[in-house]
């Protein structure tokens, strides 16, 4: 029979089969990062290779890679959230909010909720990120990428170039709060705090971070 003469597939049939596969592949991929993870915990992420993590996830060392190309993705699971985060606010604020204004609520809002993406990760998660020079090294590059997102955003924000510099050097400003107060999260950790203990912390802390660019960063971007 020719495909002309086919009878119509019905519609709901056809999107079913589409709904289970998307379905498993995300079990999958959470089953390898959930196995990864704990290996990674275990050994320390330079000792574990990509054949323990397929061996702990039942699954071939292709179907690892297909999911996570680079070793150091199946340890930072959430990279592109980490690095959307900042110019995502951005772009999201209120009408005649600035750009500072929207940042340091959206930030003493993940404290409040010890959010992991802003750095409430964990002992043992941080532990293993402190270990690795390549995750280590790895974090800087997110925060670098994220800088640069956030420049962009607050060139949109103020209708200049990304190349301008002025929207890159207020990223600088920004971004380099955000990374002053995500280590802060990471070594309250690391010195035996509790999540509470660091969120009531943070709390404090972060409004005098924000506070010291007020005078240059109050009003940019308002418009």
């Amino acid at each position: 029979m020719d495909s002309d003469d086919a009878p119509p597939a019905p519609p709901a049939t056809s999107a079913a089969p589409l709904g289970l596969r998307e379905t498993k592949k995300r079990e999958t991929r959470q089953l390898i990062s959930d196995r990864a993870t704990r290996l990674f915990i275990e050994q320390g992420f330079e000792h574990t290779t990509i054949a323990e993590i397929a061996d702990a996830a039942r699954v071939a060392k292709k179907t690892v890679t297909n999911y996570f190309p680079r070793k150091e993705d199946l340890a930072l699971d959430h990279q592109e959230e980490f690095v959307a985060a900042l110019a995502g606010t951005v772009d999201a604020r209120e009408s005649g909010e600035a750009p500072l204004s929207a940042l340091r609520r959206a930030f003493l809002a993940a404290v409040a909720a010890q959010d992991p993406v802003a750095g409430f990760a964990g002992p043992a998660f941080t532990r293993m990120i402190a270990d690795s020079p390549t995750l280590t090294s790895c974090l800087r590059g997110l925060h670098d990428r994220r800088e640069d997102a956030l420049a962009e955003a607050l060139a949109r924000a103020t209708a200049t170039s990304p190349e301008d510099i002025t929207p890159r050097t207020a990223a600088a400003l920004l971004g380099g709060v955000h990374r002053v107060l995500f280590t802060r999260i990471q070594e309250l950790t690391l010195a035996g705090r509790t999540n509470p203990e660091i969120a009531g912390l943070l709390g404090q802390e972060a409004p005098h971070a924000f506070d010291l660019l007020t005078p240059a960063l109050a009003q940019y971007g308002r418009g």
